[in-house]
C-alpha cells in the first residue's frame, strides 16, 4: 500500500519526476518549507526584534500563493500547504508584534 502511494506521488503531474517546467511545482514549495520552519523557530525571538515588513511579506506571499495553488492545473497541495503555513506563521508573528506595541504604549501612559 505504501509503495503504491509513493509511486502515485512519484508519477503525479506535480510530483518530483516531471518535466523541467513542472518540476518547479514540486521542488520550489518543498524548499519553501524552510521559510516556514525558520518563522516557527522565530516564535522564541523577542517581540521587539520582529520585523513588520518581513512578516507582512511572508503573510502576503502565503495568502496570494495559496490562492494561486488552487487555480493552477494540476492542483498543487504541497504549494498550498506551505503557503497556508507561511500565512499562518506570518499572521501569528504580526499579531505578537501588534500586541507588544499596544501593551508598550499602554505602559507609557501609566
Amino acid at each position: 500500500m505504501a509503495t503504491s502511494k509513493l509511486q502515485a506521488l512519484w508519477n503525479h503531474p506535480a510530483g518530483p519526476k516531471t518535466t523541467l517546467s513542472l518540476s518547479v511545482h514540486f521542488w520550489a514549495p518543498t524548499f519553501k518549507w524552510g521559510i516556514s520552519i525558520a518563522n516557527i523557530a522565530d516564535f522564541a525571538k523577542p517581540t521587539d526584534k520582529i520585523s513588520y515588513p518581513q512578516q507582512l511579506a511572508v503573510t502576503c506571499t502565503g495568502v496570494i500563493w495559496s490562492r494561486y495553488s488552487m487555480v493552477i492545473t494540476p492542483k498543487n497541495w504541497n504549494l498550498f500547504s506551505v503557503n497556508v503555513a507561511m500565512a499562518g506563521t506570518g499572521i501569528y508573528q504580526l499579531s505578537r508584534k501588534i500586541k507588544y506595541k499596544m501593551l508598550s504604549s499602554f505602559r507609557l501612559l501609566e
